[in-house]
Order: structure tokens, then C-alpha cells, then sequence
């Protein structure tokens, strides 16, 4: 119980995708209602993953070479905006070590340094087992440069992800030992969004300008709803869900 309750815990503070106990499909239409209404403009002058013209940054381990057009060997699919892989591969890439593959110790011999990282060994090691699923929208990942940075973009257009449409879904599961010894399978599922322009955070919330909760505060990002199906942890379904719902206009 300890160990879920934790694992759970750790992953609402670090992670930035989920859906509601009625319909629990990330290919929600519902996600297009928070995305920013206004076009922004992206001139035929951005580079592309598809052309071959950005490159993953230096310090990646794939540094220096094209992105893929497909899943790349963490797990990642930049072109598709989406994740499939172990909750390790989603750092060990940008720390500039290969990705996990499943063998612990194959993998701690051919790259010792790993166990120097404390922030790999702390938030990410542990949960290299738990398979992660997200996606997200152009506002949070884009697969173009269209400020000429070399890097794909992020809120582009806008000075943080606030205001900028942005949305993120994230699915973590994987299995589990209890007290007892027991095998226990969990699934937990999280939404995130950006908040409005003119939102504001008090007590751990976001808010509208008219005073209306929006969700937790994770960063410049709202989560608006969690699901936690686990019944060794006594988690079988919402756990949280943002009171005004989805739809309702306000992003």
C-alpha cells in the first residue's frame, strides 16, 4: 500500500494524460476543447522532423543526428506527438545514456555512471519497469522549429505554456508486490492543460479569472483529472476531475 500510494504520489509531482470513469479512451474528442482557439502563425520556413532538418540537442545521446520520423529507440515518436516505453527511457535519453532495455544488470555493467546520476537513480530508475503511454499537442511538443532555435518547439508564440492551448495526457502502469507478497497491477491515467492566460494559482489550484477551479497546479500546467485503478490500494477509478469538466469554454 506504502509503495503504490508512493508511486502514485511521485508521478502527479513529475509527470505531465487521462480520461473520465464514463470514457477512458485517450482519443477523447473532449482533448480538442482545450486546445487555444486562435491560429498562430507557423510560416513555410519552419524545419521539420520529416526533412530530416532538426537534430536531436548535443547533450542527448542520440545527439547531433535527425530525429526519427517513427518511435525512436526510448520510446519516443516526435513526428506523432505521442510516448510507449519505460518510465526510465523517458529521461536516460537527455541524460546522454543509452535506454533501458529490461536487464538491470546488463544495463548497470555497460553503463556504470548511471548509479552517479542521483536524479536518474531517485525518480527514474525505480519505476523502470512501469510502462508509460502519452501524448500530446503541437502547443506542448511541436514537431517543427519555427523560431530557428534547432530545437522542436514548445508554446510557441507565447513567453510559458499559460494561454498557449498546450495539453498533455499520461498513462502509467505496471505490476506490483504487497506487503503480502502479493502481485498487484495498477493503471493510473492524468490529464493535463494549460491554463488560461488570465488564470491564477492559490493553494495548490489554478483558477479562472472569475474564481472557477481548474485543477492542481503542476508548473505552468493544470491537472484536471486522475483516474487510479489499483485494488490492491483500494484505487478503482476518479479521483479527481475538474469541476467546470471539459467543453465548457474556458480555454
Amino acid at each position: 500500500m506504502k509503495k503504490i500510494l508512493s508511486l502514485l504520489s511521485f508521478i502527479i509531482i513529475i509527470s505531465i494524460y487521462v480520461t473520465s470513469c464514463e470514457n477512458t479512451s485517450f482519443e477523447d474528442s473532449t482533448l480538442e476543447s482545450i486546445q487555444n482557439k486562435e491560429d498562430i502563425d507557423k510560416t513555410d520556413n519552419c524545419a521539420t522532423i520529416i526533412s530530416g532538418e532538426i537534430l536531436y540537442p548535443v547533450n542527448h545521446y542520440l545527439g547531433d543526428t535527425p530525429y526519427d520520423v517513427g518511435f525512436d529507440i526510448y520510446g519516443h515518436n516526435y513526428q506523432s506527438h505521442s510516448f510507449d516505453g519505460s518510465y526510465a527511457n523517458l529521461y536516460l535519453g537527455e541524460a546522454g545514456f543509452p535506454p533501458y532495455l529490461g536487464d538491470d544488470d546488463a544495463y548497470l555493467i555497460e553503463n556504470p555512471e548511471v548509479e552517479n546520476n542521483s536524479y536518474i537513480m531517485n525518480y527514474y530508475w525505480p519505476y523502470r519497469n512501469t510502462r508509460v503511454l502519452m501524448n500530446w499537442n503541437d502547443a506542448r511538443w511541436s514537431n517543427k522549429d519555427c523560431d530557428g532555435d534547432g530545437l522542436l518547439d514548445r508554446h510557441f508564440g507565447f513567453d510559458t505554456y499559460q494561454g498557449s492551448g498546450a495539453w498533455e495526457t499520461f498513462q502509467s502502469k505496471g505490476v506490483y508486490f504487497d506487503e503480502d507478497g502479493s502481485e498487484c497491477n495498477f493503471n493510473y491515467k492524468y490529464k493535463y492543460v494549460a491554463p488560461p492566460i488570465d488564470a491564477y494559482q492559490e493553494n495548490g489550484f489554478w483558477y479562472t479569472a472569475d474564481g472557477n477551479e481548474i485543477g492542481t497546479v503542476w508548473y505552468y500546467f493544470a491537472n484536471v483529472q486522475i483516474i487510479a485503478i489499483d485494488p490492491c490500494g483500494d484505487m478503482k477509478g476518479l479521483l479527481y476531475k475538474n469541476p467546470l469538466g471539459p467543453g465548457l469554454g474556458i480555454w
